[in-house]
């Protein structure tokens, strides 16, 4: 198991990776939350500390969760009530108070992987909208039987939006999956990708612009 660990304290975040290595898990420690956000991809789950330096820990969650469903726990020494529940409520998988037993978090770090491995994620091998075909296996779009032409990155576009259809969709998410940054890259460069893909597509209305959040696919 990959195990992000998210902790700014030296010795309990050496103490945290050393545990889970020795318990044979890859532990990769992170001392910001903005380092999670740009470089979450790839964990099978995350250990999160709220009293980070950069930003509060709920905070970086609430970033987190509109970009990624990778389970977390909340591992803090806050123990009021309120915390725990805004960390539930805002997207945790679950919430320990320092300093945890070992073995239970281990436990608790398997209970939360093997539940989201359980949920399924058959995607479809291709979607059509009226005369536009998205191949996700060939990566090919076709307009009534033509090959639309599409760059390598203007296709990641329309396959994170096809791929999802009638579902809103952030500009946030959309940067993170393509981009690999949600919160640093400059979003210009989606805007200009957007702009070429409908262009080539042609069918207005097919791609449809919310207001404030990103885009959605279908009529």
């Amino acid at each position: 198991m990959r195990v992000a660990v998210v902790e700014d304290d030296d010795g309990v975040g050496d103490a945290l990776v050393d545990a889970l290595t020795a318990r044979s898990h890859n532990a990769t420690r992170m001392q910001r939350g903005e380092d999670l956000l740009l470089h979450h991809k790839g964990f099978d789950a995350v250990l999160l500390d709220l009293g980070l330096p950069d930003a509060d820990g709920l905070v970086i969650l609430r970033n987190l969760r509109a970009v990624s469903d990778v389970p977390v726990i909340i591992l803090t020494a806050r123990d009021d009530e309120r915390s725990v529940v805004r960390g539930l409520r805002i997207g945790a998988d679950d919430y320990l108070v320092k300093p945890p037993r070992l073995n239970e978090l281990v436990a608790r770090l398997e209970v939360v992987t093997r539940r989201r491995r359980s949920e399924p994620d058959i995607a479809p091998e291709f979607v059509t909208v009226d005369d536009v075909r998205v191949d996700f296996t060939a990566r090919v779009a076709t307009v009534a039987g033509e090959d639309a032409g599409l760059t390598s990155k203007e296709f990641d576009l329309l396959a994170a939006l096809a791929g999802r259809p009638g579902e809103a969709v952030s500009r946030q998410q959309l940067m993170d999956e393509i981009w690999g940054d949600a919160y640093v890259a400059i979003s210009r460069t989606l805007d200009v990708h957007m702009n070429g893909l409908r262009s080539k597509l042609n069918r207005p209305g097919l791609i449809a612009t919310i207001r404030g959040y990103g885009y959605r696919w279908g009529h």
